[in-house]
């Protein structure tokens, strides 16, 4: 009789090796094994856990991180793989030897499908190529539970909520102050304490749409003194900078995307060359993809405008508070200490121009930017300005 790890090495060794024609059927084969292994259900649960744990590991050598393997998996598989992966890559999830029989219950699976779909996962994870590993940031004074950037959070949350787009904008510009004010503080704490530097966190751009999205994080980042790096095939981008500003770009870059969502739904009614055609068995009537690209592109390069604006005035409001003298040198050195963290990790990147194709898509998404509130080696792309 096999034992269960050898078995379930077989079939994990059957998904990785096959060749794209052949992958069918190595995964039936491998899951018709495990399946009917004759060491018992349970014990191939175990020995699942413990060869994903070593894939996972490899993956970390690799330059993945946890987060970044699970969004993989939302970005190239389906929902219960996520879940799955969720369950395979939890701290303390339980018995290990009861893992797939739970998930096959949550999931009302039968053995044969979930020992398929771990193949599909280990195919995945054990094919990850390696990617440019992340510095840790030198920590912000107070770190990320900073009263002001939970200030920043709540003004944000109110201006995503609110009905009146008055109020939205009062609040986000608000934030954005805080925001721009926040790093001025941090930059000149850091100027008096020794060590530490940029570090980097890779933040999603999800389909669809994505470089419209990595154009705006792309804006948000840049108005922060951060620079971003999109990796397309991978979908994030990774953003380089010092703390507080990382967590200021993220918490603004999400805040703003809720917004654009929000405004193409809801910001009045599109004319005709905005709306698909209608078709049988279609929803007709919805935005186009020319528009929503258009709308987006426009969004993300006013919304850059708006914030590059916000940060000098917060610059300047502090030099003068504060004194040119201490402001202006600490950052401009921590700018420049960004750019060479981002050219060392980066040494091999392209700017990629993107053009609007629908003039209302683009007339409504620089209206929507104007009202946004701001309150608050694979090829690799840096995100240039859009064109109309």
């Amino acid at each position: 009789m096999r034992d269960a790890m050898t078995v379930v090495e077989a079939a994990f060794s059957g998904a990785l090796g096959a060749a794209e024609g052949d992958v069918e059927t190595a995964l039936d084969a491998g899951a018709s094994a495990m399946a009917a292994a004759e060491a018992g259900w349970d014990e191939v649960g175990r020995a699942v856990v413990t060869a994903v744990g070593g894939l996972l590991r490899g993956c970390r050598a690799r330059g993945w991180q946890d987060a970044d393997v699970l969004r993989m998996v939302r970005r190239e598989l389906r929902p219960e793989h996520v879940r799955l992966a969720g369950r395979l890559t939890a701290d303390g999830g339980g018995d290990p030897t009861g893992l797939l029989t739970a998930y096959g219950a949550a999931e009302r699976l039968d053995r044969f499908t979930v020992a398929t779909a771990v193949l599909e996962l280990v195919r995945l994870l054990g094919r990850l190529p390696g990617i440019t590993p992340l510095a840790a940031p030198a920590a912000a004074s107070g770190g990320t539970g900073h009263p002001m950037l939970r200030r920043i959070r709540a003004l944000l949350a109110k201006a995503e909520s609110t009905a009146f787009p008055e109020e939205a904008e009062a609040l986000s510009a608000k934030a954005q102050h805080l925001m721009a004010r926040h790093s001025v503080d941090e930059a000149l704490v850091a100027g008096t304490a020794p060590g530490g530097g940029p570090g980097a966190r890779r933040i999603g751009v999800d389909r669809p749409y994505e470089a419209p999205k990595a154009l705006l994080l792309d804006a948000v980042a840049e108005a922060n003194r951060c620079r971003a790096v999109w990796s397309a095939e991978f979908g994030f981008s990774t953003v380089v900078g010092w703390e507080a500003d990382l967590e200021a770009v993220e918490v603004l870059y999400t805040s703003l995307l809720v917004q654009a969502e929000a405004a193409m739904r809801g910001g009045g009614t599109p004319g005709p060359a905005a709306r698909r055609p209608r078709r049988k068995g279609g929803r007709g009537g919805d935005l186009s993809r020319d528009f929503r690209e258009s709308f987006l592109i426009a969004y993300a390069g006013r919304v850059g405008e708006r914030l590059a604006a916000a940060s000098r005035d917060a610059t300047e409001e502090a030099a003068q508070a504060t004194g040119a003298t201490e402001v202006l040198p600490a950052l401009a050195a921590r700018e420049v200490a960004v750019g060479r963290a981002a050219d060392a990790m980066f040494p091999d990147t392209r700017t990629q121009r993107l053009r609007g194709r629908d003039h209302e898509g683009w007339a409504r998404g620089t209206a929507a930017a104007d009202r946004a509130a701001f309150h608050g080696p694979a090829r690799r792309d840096r995100i240039g300005r859009p064109e109309a």
